[in-house]
């Protein structure tokens, strides 16, 4: 499954769609109202925490994109895997204006894996990872819009794009490991 994330730095909410509350056992509404950025750092695991924080925060300091790979304990105490794709964006002065971002819950393809590794930001771009960021950017498009059937098919979109991350970096894992 895919879901989607948008921070904006200014309210300090972000805002889910309904899988990633799901995934993250937030009341839906809750979550698309928004919650502080702080509430979603305290339901990353404490093992990975400050090493996505970190990522993030290169991430923003580049303004590239970034990918990680780490747990999220549930509020039912249910540990999930999750593949993060994001990128923060900056302001004119080049301070955190928001971001935006897609999860894949990645629990069954590591369920026999213990250990969570990162992608460097920026490093090695492809095509798939340009189609995601225009695909976040249209869905927003689309929601905006409010055409139900589009946000449907975008919706399925990046659930395809999402399904192909997951893939690519479970390869990519084990290439590393051979």
């Amino acid at each position: 499954m895919i879901g989607h994330w948008d921070w904006d730095a200014a309210t300090d909410r972000v805002r889910v769609d309904a899988f990633a509350a799901r995934l993250f056992t937030v009341d839906p509404a809750e979550a698309e109202a928004g919650l502080p950025l702080a509430f979603y750092d305290g339901i990353t695991h404490p093992d990975d925490r400050e090493r996505v924080i970190g990522l993030i925060r290169r991430s923003a300091a580049e303004g590239s994109p970034y990918i990680a790979e780490y747990r999220v304990i549930s509020i039912d105490g249910r540990t999930h895997w999750v593949l993060a794709r994001g990128r923060i964006f900056g302001d004119h002065t080049g301070r955190p204006a928001g971001g935006r971002g897609i999860l894949v819950d990645v629990t069954r393809l590591r369920a026999s894996e213990g250990l969570c590794d990162e992608v460097t930001p920026g490093a090695g771009e492809t095509p798939l990872d340009r189609a995601v960021e225009h695909a976040i950017a249209a869905q927003d498009a689309i929601v905006a819009a409010g055409d139900p059937v589009l946000k449907a098919q975008a919706d399925a979109l990046l659930m395809a794009l999402g399904r192909r991350l997951a893939q690519r970096h479970v390869v990519e894992q084990r290439r590393r490991l051979n």
